[in-house]
């Protein structure tokens, strides 16, 4: 067998292993351990975006190595890398800090799942860009992408998700999906959103560095 189709071997069966793992997450979260007592069900949360956003970027790399697209989606995929390592940074930032800014009152989730949402799962997309994709490209696209999400998410959630729940309870308010942001005033959220979408551009150009660097290696 040829390097190369050796190569091929290994990106298939990669790819099938993170689609099928995403697409089982998605489910369980979204379907079988689902909580929709509260508006916004599991939308609530950026990391079911996340999610959501790589399983669809998983089902496109399937695609393209199963030769049932030309497409090579250059953009999704620094987007979904980049909002993964944003998903897991701020998340066990904030929860090592404090557990209960960002864990419901019903508790974190089981180690399995906690372990694949906030490490393994984002690892496997860096994996494929990295080391599989290889070609990430088209920065101006992926930068418009990811700041639309990043300002989605925010609207979604002061506008939507807010005043339509009650909890998590803070000091300042009430309804937020974190626990931590219902403890800050509007001006401090808006800083706190600020930053992060100040980061997550700078993780951005991050990927875009690494996968120029891997590509000419």
């Amino acid at each position: 067998m040829s390097d190369g189709a050796r190569q091929r071997g290994v990106a298939f069966f990669y790819r099938w292993a993170v689609f099928l793992l995403a697409g089982f997450y998605l489910v369980w979260m979204l379907l079988i351990d689902a909580d929709y007592s509260q508006a916004g069900g599991p939308f609530r949360f950026l990391t079911i975006w996340a999610l959501i956003l790589s399983f669809f970027s998983a089902s496109r790399m399937m695609a393209q190595v199963e030769h049932r697209s030309e497409n090579d989606w250059p953009a999704l995929v620094a987007v979904t890398a980049t909002l993964n390592f944003m998903v897991v940074f701020l998340y066990w930032r904030l929860y090592f800090a404090d557990p209960n800014s960002v864990t419901s009152a019903a508790g974190p989730p089981d180690a399995w799942v906690q372990y694949y949402i906030h490490a393994l799962g984002p690892l496997l997309q860096w994996g494929d860009m990295l080391f599989i994709h290889r070609n990430v490209r088209r920065f101006r696209r992926a930068l418009v992408s990811l700041l639309g999400i990043v300002v989605a998410y925010v609207l979604w959630a002061e506008l939507v998700v807010q005043p339509l729940n009650d909890r998590p309870a803070g000091e300042v308010t009430s309804g937020l999906p974190y626990p931590f942001l219902n403890n800050l005033e509007i001006a401090e959220r808006g800083m706190f959103y600020g930053q992060t979408a100040i980061s997550a551009v700078v993780v951005l150009l991050v990927v875009f560095g690494l996968a120029r660097l891997v590509r000419r290696g």
